[in-house]
């Protein structure tokens, strides 16, 4: 997953010190949006474990071009085109939005491997994208250098944000 923020294009020497910095965001982010899908997706359908593994590569997928998209469109200096470089620069720096849906998708495809029903596949992946949300949000802090208890507050924040769409899972009764 990428952990570095997108550099500015200028060549003054900002790139050095922007590349240095941790940003886990689309990781994090990728993360709760895999478990929102995972917590909300249904298991009607003909082949529900399929359908489940595509929408979460599809929503990754979806919410990293528009992210690619809106981070452009914010940066953008009126007048001036996007780069080639820009762009690509900006979709690797977003790309962990769909690296956060391949773990829980491949739960969900593992677990028949396994003999799973696809409900407990789900369960798994929620799991899965939940502890990848808590780990990425506490070595964003780790490797920013934060202090120990700022650490665990992001780590319980991050759980918190987690068990949240658990509940949820569990009011749906998916």
């Amino acid at each position: 997953m990428s952990g570095s923020s997108v550099p500015p294009e200028s060549g003054d020497g900002a790139d050095r010190s922007a590349s240095h910095r941790t940003d886990y965001a689309g990781a994090i982010y990728g993360s709760i949006l895999a478990a929102s899908v995972v917590a909300t997706a249904g298991t009607a359908g003909e082949y529900p474990r399929l359908q489940a593994i595509v929408l979460l590569m599809i929503t990754g997928l979806v919410f990293w071009a528009t992210h690619v998209y809106a981070e452009l469109v914010g940066e953008r200096v009126v007048g001036q085109r996007w780069s080639l470089r820009q762009i690509r620069r900006t979709a690797a720096h977003e790309w962990s939005i769909v690296e956060a849906a391949t773990l829980p998708a491949a739960a969900v495809a593992l677990s028949a491997v396994f003999g799973l029903s696809v409900n407990t596949g789900l369960w798994i992946a929620l799991g899965i994208a939940v502890a990848q949300q808590v780990m990425w949000a506490c070595l964003g802090a780790v490797r920013a250098g934060a202090p120990r208890g700022l650490v665990v507050a992001e780590g319980f924040v991050n759980l918190a944000l987690g068990l949240i769409i658990v509940a949820a899972k569990v009011v749906l009764k998916h």
